[in-house]
């Protein structure tokens, strides 16, 4: 229990260590941990469109593809340019003595691989969380997310990521909570 224990202490670096992959477009603060929860929802939501796929697999995957990053950090694109971070390393270094590691490396190695439908599924998922954000920034006037887009659509490789990435590109990110025909913006719900 104690390297259980120690696992979770771990995971819980991802709350403090900075999305930092693109800073360039002035993304703010985000935290790796942030980033691979709304990964995990969207590999939640793509692997329920693709009944081809272990949904629960792809789900494994997205939840823990960022794990390795309590350890690398996660470096910007420059940095990228010029330093590999050694995943595999720290992926065997932080699942060793688990009693639950061996599937944990498993699930890292086949999802660094993009070897199978759950990887490439799970991978979109990664990638279609930096597009929603990369939305979100363009919404609110961040002329530079616009350069960013067709990049992140490019790395797709599934047509169901395709097909949700063209409707997050033609929706409003607020459109979800702010409906601009209700009386109640006027209002408030007050009569």
């Amino acid at each position: 229990m104690d390297r259980i224990a120690d696992f979770l202490f771990e995971a819980g670096m991802l709350k403090r260590t900075p999305r930092t992959g693109w800073q360039f477009l002035g993304s703010g603060t985000e935290s790796v941990a942030e980033h691979t929860f709304r990964t995990a929802v969207i590999a939640f939501a793509l692997a329920r469109l693709s009944p081809e796929v272990d949904a629960d697999r792809v789900l494994r995957m997205a939840l823990l593809h960022d794990l390795p990053e309590a350890r690398t950090g996660d470096l910007n694109y420059m940095n990228q340019k010029y330093v590999r971070a050694d995943e595999e390393t720290a992926a065997a270094d932080l699942t060793r003595g688990l009693p639950f590691g061996e599937e944990m490396a498993e699930l890292l190695a086949e999802f660094r691989a993009q070897q199978t439908p759950e990887a490439v599924l799970a991978k979109d998922a990664d990638h279609l969380e930096m597009l929603l954000q990369l939305k979100e920034h363009l919404d609110v006037g961040n002329r530079n997310a616009e350069e960013w887009i067709p990049f992140s659509l490019r790395r797709l490789k599934t047509d169901v990521a395709r097909d949700l990435a063209q409707r997050i590109l033609q929706r409003d990110s607020s459109a979800w909570w702010f409906d601009k025909d209700s009386e109640w913006w006027v209002s408030g719900g007050k009569t």
